[in-house]
């Protein structure tokens, strides 16, 4: 059985329009489609049969231009950070009147003891960075740094 890690971000696009008359063209709906596609990360370990999909406006920008290159960071680093960022998260998943849950819309299926690649996790991991710059919060005891 294929098992799937989720992590969906609230990717509604809001259209603020302030005269009625106005007409909102159909070249608005293509261009937001496009939004979505081109926001929308797979990272796959086919080996595992594991895949993550994050769908969050900016991310793929942010991971090519912003966060370190592979090979940066080991792979256990990365793991660690991620079991603790993953444990966060899914604990604020869980409490959605404390917590919003447009942010935290899924829990993360992450296993510590599951070796998912240098791939799965340097996306998860950063990921995480991004989310918490972009949405100003705080998954781990540690300062967000890129």
């Amino acid at each position: 059985m294929k098992k799937i890690l989720y992590i969906l971000i609230a990717c509604s696009f809001f259209i603020f329009n302030c005269n009625s008359t106005k007409r909102i063209s159909s070249n608005t709906d293509e261009k937001t489609e496009t939004v979505k596609v081109n926001d929308t990360v797979k990272i796959t370990n086919e080996e595992l049969e594991y895949e993550i999909i994050i769908i969050d406006p900016g991310f793929s920008i942010w991971l090519t231009s912003m966060a370190r290159p592979e090979g940066f960071y080991s792979q256990q680093f990365m793991e660690k950070r991620n079991y603790i960022y993953v444990v966060e998260w899914n604990q604020r998943v869980l409490q959605p009147t404390r917590f919003n849950p447009n942010l935290y819309e899924l829990q993360v299926d992450y296993d510590p003891n599951i070796d998912y690649g240098y791939e799965v996790n340097y996306k998860l991991y950063n990921y995480f960075i991004y989310f918490q710059m972009k949405y100003n919060q705080r998954l781990g005891p540690f300062n967000v740094r890129i």
